[in-house]
Order: structure tokens, then sequence, then C-alpha cells
């Protein structure tokens, strides 16, 4: 899927994603801000290796792996290019820790 606009896309964190961030090591938190600003502002929604849309969830339609790290987000394009990071979570075999909470995905 080929986006229409060449803009960057402007990145904000929920509130809830700065609490998960806050609870990661100061690397994995450095990694986390250095791949989100790199990968997500341009074409946030082209699939890679490492980004993916997921399944209907109750957490996010768009995932970012970092190794075991993952990042979950939303896309707008209008009014203006914007990426919401929602979730930043570790993965653990089948189910991820995002701030307290285990979720399965």
């Amino acid at each position: 899927m080929q986006e229409a606009h060449t803009l960057p896309y402007r990145i904000e964190y929920s509130p809830e994603a700065e609490d998960h961030l806050r609870r990661l090591t100061i690397q994995d938190q450095r990694l986390v801000l250095d791949t989100v600003d790199i990968r997500l502002s341009h074409q946030p929604t082209h699939e890679t290796k490492n980004r993916k849309p997921m399944r209907p969830n109750p957490v996010a339609p768009w995932e970012l792996r970092m190794g075991e790290l993952r990042v979950y987000y939303d896309v707008q394009v209008k009014p203006e290019p914007l990426v919401r990071i929602l979730a930043v979570g570790i993965k653990q075999r089948d189910q991820v820790l995002i701030g307290k909470e285990v979720i399965k995905l």
C-alpha cells in the first residue's frame, strides 16, 4: 500500500506509552525512541519484516518489533500525518508485558 503524501509523520506518545517507556531500562528507552523516529516518521503503514498490521485486538492496529521490544501504534493521515504510540511492551513467549499488565495478543 503506497502512501500518497511525502510529509514526515509527527510522532506522539500517549500518556500510557510514556509510562510504559519509563519502566524500561535507559538503553531500551533509547532504542525504542530512536527506532520509532527512524522507522515510523515515513511510511508507517508500509509493511516490513519488523512492522506489520495486527489482527483485531484491544491494544493497537500496528506493531513495530525490535528484538523482544514491541511498540503498538495507530496512524492518521488527516488533518495531519500522525503516528500515535499507544503502548510499549516486552514480548515473552506468546504474551507481552505492557506496563504491569500481561497481555496475550
